[in-house]
């Protein structure tokens, strides 16, 4: 099993669910990252999403819907 990601900022990953496909490092490389384990990961401050347009795709992206954005205000 791997390691858990704490729930941090409004982006959640669900590390039970990630098989570490990597659709949402190549969706939103801003944002995302691979561990060492291969399983996604919020790169440090971009927990929010830091704007960027393709955390949307890139959690569609993600094969096994591991990735949460909330519905933005507005």
């Amino acid at each position: 099993m791997h390691r858990d990601t704490p729930a941090r900022g409004p982006i959640r990953i669900d590390t039970d669910v990630c098989i570490g496909a990597g659709q949402c490092a190549l969706a939103a490389p801003g944002v995302f990252t691979q561990d060492d384990d291969g399983y996604s990961r919020l790169l440090p401050g971009r927990e929010d999403g830091a704007g960027n347009p393709m955390v949307r795709e890139a959690a569609r992206a993600c094969p096994v819907g591991a990735i949460e954005v909330p519905a933005s205000d507005g």
